[in-house]
């Protein structure tokens, strides 16, 4: 992150190194994972929370903008980064998702990159994003945006649905399906869900 210098975490050049995970805080950097709701409360030890982070290396805050840094730096100094994550067993920090990106359907919370997760391991799909669309009183609607591999037949809205529900929650299931040529990526790589939301086509 810019704010942090833009370091705070890695993952360890030795044999404990782990894949995918964020890793271990640098040296004088302290970590929290704290309640998204509330970020004075601490979560239990391997929940899921957002990742708060304290260190030289952290930001004073945005040049004239008091609100923008007030909602992203705690009074204490802590920095909100916006990430979802768990601290396993070994004090690996893992990204569950960002919190921006999740979606909020029917009262129900649903990270993106669990659906994402299980649904790259379905025949036929190649690559995947999920993202959120409006849905009225229901609050968003869970979308999953596709890239199939080849001509695997079958590869609809019922089968996406039937494949996860062995995995997932109802609510996190997609409620439609979006056939795309391939998905946006940042320089690094990374799919980026918020053009893929942007360039949905509403629904009728």
């Amino acid at each position: 992150m810019t704010e942090t210098s833009p370091v705070a975490l890695g993952s360890p050049l030795t044999q404990d190194r782990r894949p995918g995970a964020l890793g271990l805080p640098f040296p004088s950097t302290r970590i929290r994972v704290v309640d998204q709701e509330d970020p004075t409360r601490e979560v239990a030890p391997g929940e899921q929370g957002e990742l708060l982070i304290s260190g030289p290396q952290v930001f004073a805050g945005y040049w004239q903008r008091p609100e923008e840094t007030a909602e992203q730096l705690l009074p204490d100094g802590w920095l909100r980064t916006g990430d979802v994550v768990r601290v396993d067993d070994d004090g690996m920090v893992v990204l569950v998702d960002r919190m921006k990106e999740m979606i909020v359907t029917g009262g129900f919370k649903v990270y993106p990159s669990q659906v994402e997760d299980h649904l790259r391991g379905m025949p036929g799909v190649l690559d995947v994003a999920v993202v959120g669309e409006p849905a009225g009183d229901l609050g968003e609607r869970v979308v999953a945006a596709i890239v199939l591999d080849g001509d695997v037949p079958g590869v609809d809205l019922a089968a996406v649905r039937a494949w996860c529900e062995t995995r997932l929650a109802r609510y996190a299931l997609p409620r439609r399906l979006v056939v795309l040529p391939d998905l946006p990526r940042s320089q690094v790589g990374k799919v980026l869900r918020r053009v893929v939301r942007d360039n949905l086509h509403p629904q009728a």
